[in-house]
């Protein structure tokens, strides 16, 4: 795969495939076009250098020192303090993927021309990515305005030969993985530490990355949710398309044509068509009105990231035509955070719905299944302990969707007054992602389970073959053993996409 990188064409799905590819997998390029713009615009920086023209950002301090003026002999060591100041970044590094997702994201958005930056070390930006040198980046220090500073000068910091960085599966001092692929470290001429650490880089990637892997758990739960319904034996007739018609919301519309299509051709469901049972509980029954309305929020951060991953977010911006530089406020991140904040909500929302639906399986009175889906209940706990599991994972996302955006704390002399927090908004919603994939993986586990106690009845060809994925994976339960590291395997399966896959055998499911 060759990704060619123009500033303005850059897909979400681009950005996932590069930060999951490796090297061999993708090739990004520098567009003509683009290398044209930063020659252009980082011409107009040095031209305004030569001229000692005072200009914020090129030869002045930085946020709260924005009024001094810094003479042209200082400015090369102006942007390496700014760089090695600014590293303050603490706790764990960023995964491997997100990192690739953060350097091909500040590559688009410094390719457009309005940053000034020096070609070169766009040039062993791209060097980085393709070679697969990742620098060590701390996940905690920004606050989402004046940019995602601190992590982005780790960053920076490895580019110019300072940092460490992980190549080929070991950790190296930068300027060493430099070396080794015969380049040199990025020498800093004036605007460039600015440009590489100004923006909503980090964020965005988080986002990105979240989006993607939200929208696979929406369909994963689409499909988990229909092998529930079955397992308790319950009906279809609340996804009847005539009743999404009179409220239709797309999420909602695609929602219930998933559950009646994977349940097409259900012995399961024909078997009880009699039976006593007039609405299901809403867990159940209102899975397209709550499962749509989660993926409307996965939607909504879509379009908002689709548009700032295309976006020029450092600060100030270089406008060589008009022969402008002009400072304003494209580094914060508030869109971001809202957005992913309300991501959060459907995320956690889904989980809300699984840990019910869960609940119904443990419990005989509604399920007509053994209590606790273990023969021998009171010797055996059977999936007891594992609701209790999904329950305490739902808890903590409920605490974990207490909006990041909502919060601000001044910083640099007050200059720097209202902040996004985009970044804790994208940290704290990587987390619930993971819970989900549990909480999930908990349902999967146990209505499997109940498919068994339902047999010799068999499931619609599209559940039947997840069944068969899981099967192959996690053996049906007869007596109590250990289940955390099932657990940790079918939240893995569902991570990877494998429980779409093998619905989508079958079914396209939406």
């Amino acid at each position: 795969m060759k990704l060619v990188l123009d500033g303005k064409s850059l897909t979400i799905d681009d950005v996932y495939k590069v930060a999951h590819g490796t090297p061999v997998t993708t090739e990004v390029v520098i567009h003509p076009n683009a290398i044209k713009n930063l020659k252009k615009s980082n011409e107009f920086v040095n031209k305004i250098v030569n001229e000692e023209k005072v200009t914020y950002g090129i030869n002045t301090g930085f946020g709260a020192l924005s009024s001094k003026f810094i003479s042209k002999e200082n400015l090369e060591e102006l942007q390496y303090n700014l760089i090695r100041s600014h590293c303050t970044g603490v706790g764990q590094n960023f995964s491997i993927p997100i990192t690739r997702a953060i350097m091909l994201l500040r590559a688009n958005c410094l390719i457009q021309g309005h940053s000034g930056i020096t070609p070169s070390i766009i040039s062993l930006l791209v060097d980085f990515i393709n070679l697969g040198i990742h620098p060590l980046i701390p996940k905690k220090g920004s606050v989402g305005a004046s940019g995602d500073l601190a992590p982005l000068s780790h960053l920076a910091l490895a580019l110019i030969g300072e940092g460490e960085v992980e190549f080929q599966g070991k950790t190296y001092h930068s300027k060493y993985a430099i070396e080794l692929i015969k380049k040199e470290p990025a020498r800093l001429g004036p605007k460039d530490g600015l440009a590489l650490i100004n923006g909503t880089t980090v964020m965005a990637a988080l986002g990105c990355l979240s989006v993607v892997e939200a929208k696979m758990m929406a369909k994963s739960a689409d499909i988990i949710s229909a092998m529930t319904l079955e397992a308790v034996r319950g009906t279809t007739a609340a996804f009847d398309p005539r009743i999404s018609k009179l409220k239709p919301h797309k999420g909602q519309i695609a929602v219930a044509q998933n559950m009646m299509n994977l349940l097409e051709g259900s012995e399961i469901l024909t078997s009880h068509t009699n039976c006593d049972k007039v609405q299901d509980p809403y867990s159940l029954r209102c899975i397209p009105q709550v499962h749509g309305s989660c993926r409307q929020t996965f939607s909504h951060a879509e379009e908002i990231l689709n548009i700032e991953i295309n976006s020029v977010t450092d600060n100030p911006l270089v406008f060589p035509d008009e022969g402008d530089v002009i400072s304003g406020g494209n580094f914060h991140g508030e869109a971001l955070a809202f957005c992913m904040d309300y991501m959060a909500l459907g995320l956690a929302e889904l989980g809300n719905m699984s840990e019910r639906r869960v609940e119904k399986m443990m419990n005989p009175s509604f399920s007509d299944l053994p209590a606790f889906l273990t023969k021998d209940s009171g010797l055996n706990s059977g999936m007891m302990i594992a609701h209790v599991t999904s329950a305490a994972l739902v808890s903590e996302n409920k605490i974990l969707c207490h909006p990041a955006s909502i919060d601000s704390i001044p910083t640099s002399t007050d200059k720097e007054d209202h902040v996004s927090m985009g970044v804790t908004a994208g940290r704290k919603l990587y987390e619930i992602l993971e819970n989900l994939s549990y909480i999930l993986a908990i349902e999967i586990h146990c209505n499997t389970q109940g498919y068994d106690f339902l047999r010799p009845l068999k499931s619609s060809p599209a559940l039947e073959g997840v069944y068969k994925l899981v099967r192959q994976h996690v053996q049906v339960v007869t007596k109590d053993r250990v289940f955390n590291k099932e657990i940790e395997k079918l939240a893995e399966l569902i991570r990877r996409g494998e429980v779409v896959r093998e619905a989508s055998e079958s079914i396209n499911v939406l």
